[in-house]
């Protein structure tokens, strides 16, 4: 039996290349990181406790209280809501996140898979901030959003989860909506100059 390949959420439209702007280096940098495992967790009643001493044992890293991340052993931990994480993987692509998380966590946290139901993408770069301020109503500044930080919050409309990495930020959205976001990206960064790199 043949297995399925994943495909691109933004293959048909992010096409790889400078858009808007081209001369001079670019305000913004793109890239798409596909096949991430992507997975959604929720304490059971009365396992809160249980639960952060289950992820420190498998993981290596507290559960982050509020709407902040924490990095454990090829894991992100992005705080979305009372007793609920995102999850962000590498090294466990798509559904491998999810299975390893609900067989480490039997018990203690219902876990959804997400990875083939949301598009992530990284932008960094010069001028970022400026761009990503055109649709989030959140302070993006430093002294604010520091590295680590997360919010669910929605971008020109569309729902978005959005953390801090570095000096760069990681967007997620529903597939469904990736196109359409693209599109919004590509239009507020042209005065920049956007790059499209290949994606991850």
């Amino acid at each position: 039996m043949s297995k399925l390949k994943s495909m691109s959420a933004l293959e048909s439209v992010a096409v790889p290349g400078r858009h808007g702007k081209s001369d001079g280096p670019a305000g913004v940098t793109l890239q798409e990181r596909a096949d991430l495992g992507l997975a959604t967790l929720e304490v059971r009643k009365g396992q809160a406790a249980a639960l952060d001493a289950a992820v420190q044992a498998a993981y290596g890293v507290a559960l982050p209280n509020g709407p902040v991340s924490a990095v454990g052993k090829g894991v992100r931990f992005v705080g979305v809501g009372p007793g609920q994480w995102f999850a962000v993987s590498e090294t466990h692509a798509n559904e491998a996140l999810a299975n390893d998380l609900a067989t480490k966590l039997e018990g203690l946290a219902s876990v959804a898979d997400h990875s083939s139901g949301r598009a992530v993408v990284r932008v960094e770069g010069p001028s970022v901030r400026d761009v990503l301020a055109k649709g989030l109503a959140i302070d993006l500044d430093p002294g604010v959003f520091g590295d680590g930080a997360a919010a669910v919050t929605n971008i020109s409309h569309m729902g978005v989860l959005v953390w801090r990495d570095g000096e760069a930020f990681d967007l997620a959205v529903f597939r469904s909506v990736a196109g359409s976001f693209y599109g919004w990206l590509e239009e507020a960064a042209a005065a920049y100059g956007l790059d499209v790199v290949t994606t991850s």
